[in-house]
């Protein structure tokens, strides 16, 4: 008999004998459930059908003492048995093919001299436009014109590094009138492109350090609001830091008024419960903001997973993603990414170190459930 195969029935007995091999039983649940998660791991047949299965293939349940398990569809092929016409496991997973195809559809906008309207990307992979639009925004986070107005933005700022004019970089860009460009620079580039061009010259960055529980703080604001919030061990460091992501801009250091709102975020680290409502400058694409915004949405003492967050911005399957943009977090605590733990409820890592994580989500935990007593 196969290797992996599960049962012999004898014609007088209604017992199930059974030889099972070690995890068949969790694959059989799989194949009941239709678990997605599982295809590609094993390949189910079916002696009475003569043909092979994904463990999540929608056709209907075989009976067990029907079913045999495989490690590869080459070993079902092998034992003679065919591929369901249903699920078609002899070709890419449909997660796969869908992946392949946004793929695809992310080089015609990046390749593209002007964004693709939603018809031709929908035409040129052969979609109907709504199934394009939900698959494209459930692979990548974001809609296809946010990711072409993000891919044009940053194919901004590579240009302004190198053209004569603002107006060159601009129409070298993709965007078709430097009006349209103009209107959105500030979210796109964090402010107006000249002052971009010219590595921040001009911007006024206000900055103050202040020392808490978890260390040193620098907290920096421009006009527009808060736009860092760094925590390290030594106050040249967290400056450097600021000064790296802007090289030529303005630092000042905060007089007495900005040196309250450092007492305030201070104050916040301390004692989490009362809250920080504090003006944002906010610089990312649109997926970190997304992301970001969600963050701020996450209640004191209460702690997330990537899925979770992926989930409430409408992007279930862009953990990594997720991910990623806590990772480039700047606002430390007033966009709380440290309430974002691991699927499984174990700290990951944290830009400013796990031990500070830990440290954020005890307080919160206990001043919390300290409130919650009164």
């Amino acid at each position: 008999m196969k290797k992996n195969a599960i049962v012999s029935v004898d014609a007088g007995s209604s017992a199930l004998a059974t030889l099972e091999h070690a995890g068949d039983a969790a694959r059989w649940v799989a194949v009941q459930t239709k678990d997605a998660g599982a295809d590609g791991q094993f390949y189910y047949a079916v002696r009475t059908t003569g043909v092979y299965c994904r463990p999540s293939c929608a056709s209907r349940p075989a009976r067990r003492e029907n079913v045999l398990f495989y490690d590869n569809r080459e070993e079902a092929e092998a034992a003679g048995f065919r591929p369901c016409k249903r699920c078609k496991p002899d070709q890419a997973a449909l997660a796969e093919q869908y992946a392949a195809t946004i793929a695809q559809a992310c080089k015609l906008i990046e390749a593209a001299e002007q964004a693709p309207s939603l018809t031709q990307l929908a035409d040129a992979v052969g979609m109907s436009q709504y199934h394009f639009h939900r698959i494209f925004k459930a692979i990548t986070g974001v809609t296809p014109k946010a990711y072409a107005t993000a891919h044009r933005g940053k194919r901004v700022r590579q240009e302004l590094g190198r053209t004569d004019t603002v107006t060159q970089a601009i129409y070298d860009a993709g965007f078709n009138s430097n009006g349209r460009f103009y209107a959105s620079s500030t979210q796109v580039l964090g402010m107006t492109p000249s002052r971009f061009r010219a590595g921040g010259a001009g911007t006024e960055i206000r900055f103050a350090l202040g020392e808490c529980s978890l260390g040193t703080i620098l907290v920096a604001a421009t006009e527009q609001g808060v736009c860092a919030i760094l925590l390290g061990n030594e106050p040249d460091t967290l400056i450097a830091q600021l000064q790296d992501s802007f090289p030529r801009a303005v630092l000042l250091g905060g007089d007495t008024g900005f040196e309250q709102l450092v007492a305030q975020v201070v104050g916040f680290v301390e004692a989490p419960a009362l809250g920080l409502d504090l003006p944002l400058d906010v610089r990312g694409t649109a997926f970190q903001q997304r992301v970001w915004q969600a963050l701020r949405e996450i209640p004191a003492g209460t702690t997330v997973s990537y899925r979770d967050v992926a989930e409430r911005i409408g992007a279930p399957k862009a953990m990594r993603a997720v991910a990623q943009a806590c990772a480039a977090n700047k606002i430390a605590v007033a966009i709380p990414c440290h309430r974002v733990v691991r699927n499984d409820g174990v700290l990951s890592g944290y830009r400013w170190g796990v031990e500070r994580k830990r440290s954020l989500l005890d307080k919160e935990t206990r001043q919390v459930a300290d409130g919650d007593r009164t």
